[in-house]
């Protein structure tokens, strides 16, 4: 497992319920993204920056939806799993070839996620 995965697993297990971690993870990335868009000056460390964080906490929930023990449908399972791949795709066209637009699909996916996961959506 790696460090981040730990320290999520930790943190999820001591101070609030998962879904609301999960949501506030998300909306943490999807700040960091929008920042990114609102400023954009071009490629920068931000940007790497941002786009790495969402690309781990999308990693970590990949690896969540695919694990044997998830108590989930196999239809939740394979959405999240068809998400994340979606998030990675673009991340990596953002990669590619940087425009602040294509930022508004993985800003748009994170939070209205995260509205879901804490109750909102």
């Amino acid at each position: 497992m790696s460090n981040a995965a730990q320290a999520y697993a930790r943190t999820s297990q001591t101070t609030a319920p998962p879904r609301e971690i999960e949501a506030q993870a998300l909306l943490k990335a999807a700040r960091q993204l929008q920042e990114v868009q609102d400023k954009w000056v071009g490629p920068d460390k931000n940007m790497q920056k941002a786009l790495n964080f969402n690309r781990q906490l999308w990693t970590i929930f990949m690896s969540a939806a695919t694990a044997a023990d998830n108590p989930n449908s196999v239809e939740v399972r394979q959405n999240i799993a068809n998400i994340g791949v979606f998030v990675m795709k673009q991340t990596l066209d953002m990669q590619v070839n940087p425009d602040p637009a294509k930022l508004k699909s993985l800003i748009d996916i994170n939070c209205n996620i995260a509205a879901g996961l804490a109750g909102r959506g």
